[in-house]
């Protein structure tokens, strides 16, 4: 445990990328396996203790610390490892011995619910500080310490000579403690094989497109436009096994999410992959966000929700097609067998996402501005912009530079005004930095959402004071803030969408909301109405 607390200790203080890839490359070379296996694990978020959850965590430290004392620390650290290795009453002389890494998981993971606090709680006497919030980290899973899944495979890849695409291809075949990833790293064995006929493949990912720079350097002729839609990204993979094939719908993560949508596994009846936008689709009409938010996170459906909310697929991209896969072929021909492929199916729920005609960038400008000029209403309200893809572009995982690009709309803009606030979890947990505003209607103002960034750390601390000085009443942890026609503080808030909810008490709920700009220079009385955003949804909906 020692060598992955250091290892921890100086990622979390270290700000510079290609130090934190230094302190990794040098750890897995030293660390024999299968130590450095969990570690990886841990770092890309693949390693799930589920004997160990936060629960158990705050059971444990109210045996030895006062509750109240404990409950004010956390609320005012934001971390629960960090507060718990500091507040935990170390022995007065060492006592026991702590296992190796590797022997840590593998006792949790053989470990009953009934075992795990005492072998916990024995580690957490044994360790020092450092070593405490080592291991807490460990067991809950949220290391937080500025390393990427992509950073940590980037490292792996200067283990040896391997492409870090490479690597990303295999890595969902692959298990902790990773042993056949780094013999094949370090040349002791040949590329790890899956016999998986339906696999995940990591996805290839757009740049934001700067407007003012990239359209004046690239030729719009090297390029295909679509639309972007308001959906989730998805992998339909199929394959066959003997007489079986084999389906699986996976999340842009590689998460596999098959069992949540059996009414459209169904249809997956072809022999290859295709990268879309999973979409609530009726009666051909793309429905809101907020409709398919009401399937996911589910891991099942049943027949009544499937039957209200129908999903299909709006298929980007083919990467492999009857056991030949297209990912080096250029974009422009898989594009072309992707839509052969669309018309044999015949599929309700699965169609293309149709390309932008255009000649020149202005061509793309007008679409993207407004998309109801090409689209039927429902679609052209489900679009979040534009994607530009070089018509030669392999498909290849990341983000590679100069590929892709993705062209959002602009956002929507009102002003609010800052109605609560509370204090945040971690570098700002000393500060008030997750706000809920709200719009008039009529004399009373109504919340219609909540934002935590956005803006500068300046403006932070000018909310922060704002929020101080201008306290009613407070709940909990919540404080309440002074708010009339003539006293308050106005916000910018910028925001993707709107939609219908329940939820909430102004019945509208926002997409993407943040803090946009501080606006010092309104009263609250000049603040919006939810007579604009009922407006702004029925135009966005016509």
């Amino acid at each position: 445990m020692d060598a992955f607390a250091r290892l921890l200790d100086s990622l979390a203080f270290e700000s510079s990328r290609n130090a934190k890839e230094a302190l990794l490359v040098d750890y897995f070379a030293r660390t024999p396996d299968p130590d450095r296996g969990y570690a990886l694990a841990a770092l890309t978020g693949t390693l799930d203790i589920r004997t160990a959850k936060p629960a158990l965590l705050k059971a444990l430290v109210a045996e030895r610390t006062d509750p109240v004392l404990f409950a004010l620390s956390y609320d005012f650290v934001g971390d629960l490892s960090e507060t718990i290795a500091l507040m935990w009453p170390a022995p007065a002389a060492p006592c026991g011995t702590v296992p190796g890494l590797s022997g840590v998981v593998e006792d949790l993971m053989r470990a009953g619910r009934g075992q795990a606090p005492r072998l916990i709680a024995g580690w957490l006497d044994a360790l020092d500080e450092s070593g405490r919030w080592a291991l807490l980290k460990l067991v809950t899973g949220g290391l937080r310490v500025g390393v990427s899944a992509r950073l940590a495979k980037t490292a792996l890849a200067r283990l040896g000579t391997v492409p870090v695409d490479e690597i990303e291809d295999v890595w969902n075949t692959l298990t902790p403690p990773y042993r056949s990833l780094f013999d094949w790293l370090e040349g002791r064995a040949g590329k790890p094989v899956t016999r998986d006929p339906a696999p995940f493949r990591p996805p290839m990912l757009a740049h934001p497109l700067d407007e003012e720079r990239d359209l004046a350097s690239l030729p719009a002729e090297d390029f295909l436009a679509e639309w972007k839609w308001d959906g989730i990204r998805v992998q339909a993979a199929a394959g066959r096994d003997g007489d079986q094939i084999r389906r699986r719908l996976y999340s842009r993560s590689g998460e596999d999410i098959t069992g949540a949508f059996p009414d459209l596994i169904e249809d997956l009846t072809f022999d290859g992959a295709i990268d879309g936008e999973l979409l609530v689709i009726r009666d051909g009409e793309v429905q809101p966000f907020s409709e398919l938010q009401r399937r996911l996170n589910r891991k099942t459906a049943d027949a009544r929700l499937m039957q209200a909310l129908p999903v299909g697929i709006r298929a980007y991209d083919l990467l492999m097609e009857e056991g030949e896969d297209l990912r080096p072929l250029p974009f422009a021909t898989r594009r072309a067998r992707l839509e052969a492929l669309v018309r044999r199916l015949q599929s309700p729920r699965i169609d293309l996402s149709p390309l932008i005609s255009m000649q020149a960038w202005e061509d793309l400008r007008q679409a993207r501005t407004e998309p109801s000029a090409h689209l039927a209403p429902a679609d052209a309200a489900a679009v979040e912009g534009v994607m530009l893809k070089r018509r030669a572009s392999p498909y290849v995982p990341g983000r590679p530079k100069g590929e892709w690009f993705k062209w959002k709309r602009d956002p929507f803009l009102i002003d609010a005004v800052l109605m609560y606030a509370q204090r945040g979890h971690g570098k700002r947990s000393s500060y008030y930095s997750d706000y809920t505003f709200g719009v008039w209607r009529g004399s009373e103002l109504v919340p219609v959402g909540k934002a935590y960034f956005g803006f500068t750390d300046e403006e932070l601390l000018q909310i922060d004071r704002f929020v101080r000085t201008h306290t009613v009443g407070r709940f909990g942890p919540v404080r309440e803030v002074a708010r009339a026609p003539d006293r308050g503080l106005v916000l910018e808030i910028a925001f993707e969408g709107l939609n219908r909810s329940g939820r909430h008490k102004s019945g509208l709920a926002m997409r993407f909301p943040r803090i946009s700009r501080l606006r010092w220079d309104k009263p609250p009385a000049e603040a919006d109405r939810i007579e604009t955003l009922e407006a702004l949804l029925s135009a966005t909906r016509a």
